[in-house]
């Protein structure tokens, strides 16, 4: 399906002083925030929330400076939206691996300045940017973003047909971090994760993590919430979800990081982290007719 057009798009869903359009040097339109609280960026294609700065803060998203804005194609960082399964297809290794909704088009159907100076703008997919063969379930997936002193992200997934059907989602969520030598993640202390470097194994998780090699880990049954403690940034960046039984930690280090070629540098690596909240693994989650399942996220900041 086409993306809606700028005009189209400022005209219906712009508001003043908070929110507009524009199509960037890609072709791909884009919708820019800028309010009293924070700065964000979310391209049209995936729904994906490029950036997010709090007024004078660093940015709490990062995105590559590699990062290539092509249809039909991920863009490195920010926040893909991995649906309606994670990681590669249980039955068909040819489909797209984290599914097909990050680089399919989605429709802006509502914009709304809230009372608190906060902007929220919602996103929905449309059944003909689905592919029946990968997905042949009736169902209505809205992406609800509101930029404020936090970002909130609420992926809602609707059964609107007569068969029940299974999804495992997550929003694959780069952090920008100064060095990932100076950070911890707390929060999932003896949990209990998959370790996917290497032949995958089932581990626990001991005290807070930290990462000197490639990391890659499905943390299942845990709905805490999870904090980045950046002692270069002073600051702490809190991921509190709901609706969410798994979380994702990875960083692709060195080698992997080269291979992708989009990361902007040698050294690119080093500034980012995802944690994911996700419904992975053994956590997917079943929609039945009729019914709705939300991931809802929120992304904070404080200091250290």
């Amino acid at each position: 399906m086409s993306q809606q057009d700028v005009v189209t798009l400022q005209k219906n869903f712009s508001i003043r002083g908070q929110l507009d359009f524009i199509q960037d040097s890609s072709g791909l339109v884009v919708a820019r925030i800028v309010n009293q609280h924070a700065q964000a960026s979310i391209a049209l294609q995936g729904a994906h929330i490029m950036t997010f700065q709090p007024t004078g803060e660093h940015p709490v998203i990062w995105l590559s400076p590699a990062a290539k804005l092509v249809a039909g194609k991920s863009i490195r960082g920010g926040v893909p939206i991995c649906w309606p399964w994670f990681g590669a297809h249980a039955t068909n290794s040819s489909f797209s691996g984290h599914g097909f909704a990050r680089t399919v088009m989605w429709q802006v159907v509502g914009s709304e300045a809230l009372p608190d100076g906060s902007t929220r703008i919602i996103f929905e997919l449309p059944q003909s940017s689905i592919p029946a063969a990968q997905w042949p379930y009736s169902c209505r997936a809205r992406n609800i973003v509101t930029v404020g002193k936090t970002l909130t992200v609420e992926l809602v997934t609707e059964n609107t047909g007569n068969t029940a059907f299974e999804i495992g989602e997550a929003l694959h969520t780069y952090f920008a971090i100064s060095d990932v030598g100076n950070m911890r993640i707390s929060g999932l202390e003896n949990c209990v994760y998959l370790d996917k470097v290497g032949a995958p194994q089932s581990r626990t998780q001991q005290g807070k993590i930290a990462i000197t090699s490639e990391v890659d880990r499905i943390y299942i049954d845990t709905v805490a919430d999870c904090v980045i403690e950046d002692s270069g940034f002073k600051r702490r960046i809190r991921i509190a979800k709901q609706g969410s039984r798994s979380t994702v930690v990875w960083n692709p280090w060195t080698e992997k990081a080269a291979k992708m070629g989009d990361f902007g540098s040698d050294t690119g690596y080093r500034g980012m982290v995802c944690v994911e909240s996700a419904n992975a693994a053994n956590n997917v989650v079943s929609v039945a007719p009729g019914t709705t399942h939300a991931l809802r996220v929120v992304y904070s900041t404080a200091a250290l």
